[in-house]
């Protein structure tokens, strides 16, 4: 007859060497890969980089050469808005990007592959299109203009060498994410406000990039609202593209609360640490 202490013991016995089993799998995973392969990550963090491309090439074709020119075209409005469009995919790539990579496999190459689209996508396109929109609007303000979009540049240059230099506590970025100040930057050239006016929020936002200030990282909740208010994002700038009625509305909106949302985004960091801070007064009263 077969021992229980015996049969409980093999039980145990095969439970961890399942459990060591899975570990290695799991570490397996995480572990990055050689810088000759890349990852499924990789893939989307070179859709992004693709995306800040022809984002780049859609307003040079289809807003600056036609106001270069001369030429009259019908099409203007739906080449920015495809710009704008492409950079918000491009976005949410960047969002998947982390997302995989956290799941799946990571390569060597990931972090500098993901700064590098992020210049692209980030830095350089809204940069473009700062220049282009002084140069086709009334009273063409070239090269203040192109002063600003340099601005522009720089911080998000500076954004991303510390992210990869600085560490964070969890949960976190220190400064306004690239994505989000590119997209409100963007946001206030689509308002359409007085030049001054303008050119002041978007100083604002390349401030708030190279900021200490704490926005918090799209996880869970936060990664889904993120994701639907790009899909909504889209579909204000398809509607204003399109010519439909409240389209131009629709726009104005959208474009606002982009604005609003990068300006509120630290309050939830604030009033997390507040809660924190209030949870361990309660608790050290209680020990007391």
């Amino acid at each position: 007859m077969t021992d229980p202490e015996t049969v409980q013991e093999s039980d145990s016995d095969a439970d961890h060497a399942s459990r060591r089993l899975r570990w290695a799998r799991d570490r397996e995973l995480r572990t990055p890969r050689s810088p000759q392969h890349l990852s499924t990550a990789d893939v989307f963090t070179l859709g992004n980089a693709v995306c800040g491309f022809l984002a780049i090439y859609c307003t040079t074709t289809g807003v600056l050469i036609p106001h270069l020119t001369g030429v009259t075209v019908s099409g203007d409005r739906r080449s920015a808005a495809t710009a704008v469009t492409l950079l918000l995919i491009g976005s949410m790539c960047d969002l998947f990007d982390g997302l995989v990579a956290r799941k799946l496999r990571s390569s060597a190459l990931g972090a500098e592959l993901d700064n590098l689209a992020d210049l692209i996508s980030f830095g350089i396109a809204p940069a473009y299109f700062v220049v282009v929109w002084g140069m086709v609007s009334n009273g063409a303000h070239q090269r203040l203009s192109a002063a600003i979009a340099i601005v522009v540049l720089l911080a998000v240059v500076l954004r991303l060498a510390r992210f990869s230099c600085t560490a964070m506590r969890p949960g976190v970025f220190q400064g306004m994410p690239c994505p989000m100040g590119a997209l409100t930057v963007i946001s206030i050239v689509l308002l359409n406000p007085p030049f001054i006016p303008a050119v002041l929020g978007i100083l604002a936002v390349a401030a708030l990039m190279v900021s200490k200030v704490e926005y918090p990282k799209p996880h869970g909740v936060l990664a889904t609202a993120t994701l639907c208010w790009i899909v909504v994002s889209m579909g204000c700038l398809a509607a204003w593209a399109t010519g439909l009625p409240g389209g131009h509305t629709l726009l104005q909106v959208g474009a606002s609360l982009q604005v609003t949302l990068a300006l509120m985004a630290p309050l939830m960091v604030i009033r997390r640490k507040v809660g924190d801070v209030r949870a361990k007064r309660a608790e050290s009263r209680s020990t007391n």
